[in-house]
């Protein structure tokens, strides 16, 4: 036997001698559970964060983390890794993974979706959310029928309908965005339309007051 397969038969023992490892475990904007509690009690504690661990991260959260990795010498990016972690003193669970996951929890979770995916692919995971949020804000409206349904079919209110593209089928971070809309995150502050000023000659829409920009998306009330 030469030496170069003495070697290689030396370490391939070694490597399955050695405990295998967790898959590594990355929290970020639209993450949601345990490990993100676990990390939120941290921030919380070293007064980086205020109010509750709710196990939803998001752009408070990531703020928090991003003044947290600045003013300890990490890279600045807002999410949550290994090195993150091990800064904050927790450690970060693959059994206890985001919660905001590919699985469609039920129909108007798909059909808020696929309104994401034709709208909105493309854009940031925060304006992804925001579209998923106004369709949401129009249903709590008294001005638009009070179904997730009844609002993205509603004659003339979304491109996507007219189009077809709304047959289309999500992908995971559509569903992700409309799971996160779904449970309360709305990072458009209750507006009730948006639109592309470069995509749209609409008169109209363009009288509405504009709230916030993301991406390439007016939000307005």
């Amino acid at each position: 036997m030469n030496v170069t397969k003495r070697i290689l038969i030396a370490l391939l023992a070694l490597l399955l001698a050695m405990p295998a490892s967790s898959a590594q475990v990355v929290l970020e904007v639209g993450s949601s559970g345990e490990n993100v509690r676990k990390v939120q009690k941290r921030l919380i504690q070293y007064d980086y964060l205020s109010g509750e661990a709710d196990g939803k991260y998001g752009e408070q959260t990531r703020d928090a983390v991003i003044l947290f990795q600045r003013r300890n010498g990490l890279d600045v990016d807002g999410r949550v890794g290994p090195e993150t972690a091990a800064a904050l003193g927790v450690t970060l669970s693959s059994s206890a993974a985001s919660s905001s996951s590919a699985t469609i929890i039920s129909a108007d979770h798909r059909l808020l979706a696929k309104l994401v995916y034709a709208e909105a692919r493309g854009e940031s995971y925060k304006g992804q959310v925001a579209v998923a949020a106004v369709v949401l804000n129009r249903v709590e409206s008294a001005s638009f029928p009070n179904t997730i349904s009844g609002v993205i079919y509603q004659s003339g209110a979304f491109s996507c309908v007219s189009n077809g593209s709304i047959n289309n089928t999500p992908d995971s971070t559509a569903l992700r965005a409309a799971l996160d809309a779904l449970n309360g995150w709305d990072p458009t502050g209750g507006c009730l339309y948006y639109y592309n000023p470069r995509k749209t000659d609409d008169a109209w829409i363009r009288t509405r007051t504009v709230k916030t920009v993301i991406g390439n998306h007016y939000f307005a009330v």
